[in-house]
């Protein structure tokens, strides 16, 4: 069983367990479509209030991928703890205190919400698809929340997957696909801060196969689980971007003050980057996930990662409205200023 299932990770999820052979169910609201294949079984309902067609039913396994507020996770692991062995919850990176040191592993300091934030939290309703969003700084201390929640209810059979930025087809953010999409265009190509500043992210058909593999053996625990395997910066995943999309793209690296002091937004204007001056989240893509690849969590050739991505955003068409990225007008001033800066 799946909650969740017909976006982005739910989907790839959902044809992980379908190639390991396994019967799938997923259970939604249904307006995202029915674009799965035909031997996923679907059930209607709605988290925040609508369970029923879950009661009297057994699965193997659950894998929460909708779980934003502890309460409708309370009340989902709660309703399914006679019903399942065994339940994943996807969680996040997000939930540390901070990620102000490199290497944060999962016995850190997680944060914390008051009760007034929990409880304005509950109140929410996203109507973005990026419903993180929606929840801005409280979002990781939510899942967290989400986290004991869920062990609550069924103490000693809950995985937790700490995910961290999790890309490839589908990914209606934008944040990872506006790179090869706009290296792809070629010419001179505004890109944030130094080259050598740590990425870490992780393809969703990864994430996918590898949690289906541990749910299939009952693995529980809490898991960081992001890539790659080995440390990449973001010149080099500009450079295989280049070389990916055969572009003639040419870098120019733009000292981040001056981005900031040009009112540039990180993640959502310039996605993936994370200003080195953010003391708070200035390691975010440096968690150590050594645990998660101790337990088989591996990772496919980042060529092909942005290979396929690429070839998903094209089927998008030019028409849809772009969730993050630069401008191109935008892009083309700030380069100009730059340049006349950094000639006097």
């Amino acid at each position: 069983m799946i909650l969740g299932g017909t976006v982005f990770v739910g989907r790839h999820l959902v044809h992980a367990a379908l190639v390991a052979g396994h019967d799938v169910t997923v259970f939604n609201r249904g307006r995202n479509g029915t674009s799965l294949p035909p031997e996923v079984k679907y059930l209607r309902g709605d988290r925040d209030g609508n369970l029923e067609p879950l009661r009297g039913r057994h699965w193997d396994t659950v894998i929460d991928t909708s779980g934003y507020v502890p309460k409708t996770v309370r009340a989902s692991a709660a309703l399914l703890a006679d019903q399942v062995e065994h339940y994943t919850f996807i969680s996040t990176c997000s939930v540390y205190r901070d990620t102000s040191v490199p290497g944060i592993d999962e016995d850190y300091a997680i944060g914390s919400i008051t009760d007034e934030q929990l409880r304005q939290a509950e109140g929410v309703k996203p109507e973005d698809s990026i419903i993180a969003r929606a929840y801005g700084a409280m979002y990781g201390p939510l899942k967290a929340l989400c986290e004991e929640a869920a062990d609550e209810c069924m103490r000693g059979r809950v995985l937790s997957v700490r995910a961290g930025l999790i890309v490839g087809p589908f990914d209606y953010s934008d944040r990872f696909t506006y790179w090869p999409r706009r290296v792809a265009e070629g010419g001179e190509v505004l890109a944030p801060g130094r080259p050598a500043r740590q990425l870490q992210f992780v393809d969703a058909r990864d994430l996918a196969e590898w949690i289906v593999r541990m749910a299939e053996t009952r693995q529980v625990g809490t898991y960081n689980a992001t890539g790659p395997h080995d440390v990449l910066t973001f010149g080099h995943f500009l450079d295989e971007c280049r070389t990916v999309t055969l572009s003639n793209a040419r870098f120019v690296w733009v000292d981040e003050r001056y981005l900031l002091d040009s009112g540039f937004t990180p993640w959502t204007e310039m996605p993936l980057w994370i200003p080195e001056e953010d003391e708070h989240n200035r390691f975010f893509m440096s968690v150590n996930c050594d645990k998660a690849r101790s337990a088989s969590l591996t990772f496919r050739p980042l060529a092909e990662t942005i290979r396929d991505t690429v070839e998903w955003d094209r089927s998008r068409g030019n028409s849809i409205e772009r969730r993050a990225g630069l401008a191109a007008a935008r892009e083309k001033k700030v380069l100009q200023a730059w340049h006349a800066r950094t000639t006097c």
